[in-house]
């Protein structure tokens, strides 16, 4: 127990260090506009301790992994904390990677958030080492989930740097129908990010302040003369806007003067989560507009054009070939671990080598989604702002497939562990 408190604490460190490294980077890019004629010997030294902030982060971010898969006994990939924990490691270590090849501080202003947020991410979940199930006590788990975790890690830096060329690229200034379309698109990429940011810090909120309303829903099964009744508990960590569907109230606590749900989950929504995934998805949208709009209300503009000036001076065909390169290393390495890899092991654990179970449907989406990418790059030509865009919708549909599929469609997968 003593290693696994340990093992907590260096995520903690590791966390901090991140976000002392996000600090600097935004110093080295930012402060490089008072700095004159030194604008650029004012990125490379601050830009050079923020790299050194980011690479002990690391240090201690491997240190929790190795001493919780000591304590744990067995590798710290199954279930959403583990996961999640290992994927912003590993986005760290190809931001690392990436990082000693280009040598753009720009990128870590981009790269080292996802790497916060996801941690951030991974804490809302249950941090208790849970015993494999059977279908996980194998050494398939380790090169599977490890390999398609590093793919993915490659896709989000592609991500990062593709994002990066279109605030570079993108006219904000301009009032031609393509241009507002594409402000659009990028304005809804920043408002998909702090939807993420406002669900992670509502859920801290109200779990700091020991929120907890429960319910009982009772469930019928079975034919006509054979039927089975089922009763079953489900807890709520955020007030509940949207009750259960056929549900009684056991303890609710008051909130904004909230006695009850404001209405119940629809029939189709029947199982014992489905209500309460339901009810978060709708307080992150709501906390989601909240934040955003202030954020709008402080820059008095939109995000997407509040940040195309610290894109100034950085050469846009340079993010281009650094989204480029970060998919094409991250490709070959998801389909050895999301695909090939995983169908063997399924043929294992399971006997079949494809199911059609919703991960792995996602997981096929994701592969022919980054195969198109590379086909059109190199066949096609789509260079610049084509080949941005599928850069970000693949890691978004990366993401979907990590979280949507994980948490909200039941399927084989679904140990993942939800709370």
């Amino acid at each position: 127990m003593k290693l696994l408190d340990f093992s907590s604490n260096m995520f903690v460190v590791a966390f901090f260090l991140y976000c002392a490294a996000f600090i600097l980077f935004a110093v080295a890019v930012m402060g490089r506009r008072w700095s004159n004629r030194d604008s650029e010997a004012h990125m490379k030294k601050w830009g050079g301790i923020a790299f050194l902030g980011s690479s002990l982060g690391l240090i201690f971010h491997l240190i929790f992994f190795v001493t919780r898969w000591i304590g744990g006994e067995h590798i710290p990939v199954s279930n959403m904390y583990e996961f999640m924990s290992f994927l912003s490691m590993m986005v760290m270590v190809a931001f690392t990677v990436v990082y000693l090849i280009y040598r753009k501080t720009l990128l870590g202003l981009f790269a080292v958030p996802i790497t916060i947020i996801i941690m951030a991410y991974a804490a809302v979940f249950p941090q208790e080492v849970q015993p494999l199930i059977p279908s996980l006590q194998s050494y398939w788990l380790k090169i599977h989930v490890t390999l398609a975790a590093a793919g993915e890690s490659f896709f989000a830096i592609g991500f990062a740097a593709g994002f990066m060329y279109l605030i570079r690229t993108v006219d904000f200034k301009s009032k031609e129908k393509k241009a507002k379309k594409q402000q659009r698109w990028v304005e809804v990429i920043f408002f998909s990010i702090i939807l993420v940011i406002s669900f992670i810090a509502t859920v801290f909120i109200f779990r700091s302040g020991g929120y907890e309303s429960v319910f009982t829903q009772t469930k019928v099964t079975g034919q006509v003369g054979a039927q089975t009744t089922i009763t079953e508990k489900v807890s709520y960590k955020l007030p509940p806007i949207v009750g259960p569907y056929h549900s009684k109230i056991e303890s609710y606590e008051p909130f904004l003067g909230m006695s009850k749900p404001l209405f119940n989950a629809p029939s189709w929504m029947n199982g014992v989560n489905a209500g309460r995934k339901f009810n978060t998805i709708i307080w992150s949208v709501l906390t989601g507009l909240i934040l955003y709009g202030i954020l709008r209300l402080i820059v008095r503009k939109p995000l997407g054009r509040a940040a195309s000036p610290l894109m100034d001076g950085i050469d846009a065909d340079d993010l281009d070939e650094i989204s480029y390169r970060a998919i094409a290393i991250g490709f070959p390495i998801f389909t050895l671990g999301a695909l090939i890899f995983a169908m063997i092991w399924a043929q294992i654990a399971w006997g079949i080598f494809w199911s059609w179970d919703p991960k792995e449907v996602w997981a096929l989406i994701c592969w022919l989604f980054y195969s198109a990418y590379l086909h059109l790059r190199l066949s096609r030509g789509w260079q610049g702002s084509n080949s941005a865009w599928l850069a970000v919708i693949g890691f978004l549909v990366v993401m979907f497939t990590l979280v949507g599929v994980n948490l909200v469609i039941a399927g084989l997968h679904s140990y993942a562990g939800v709370e």
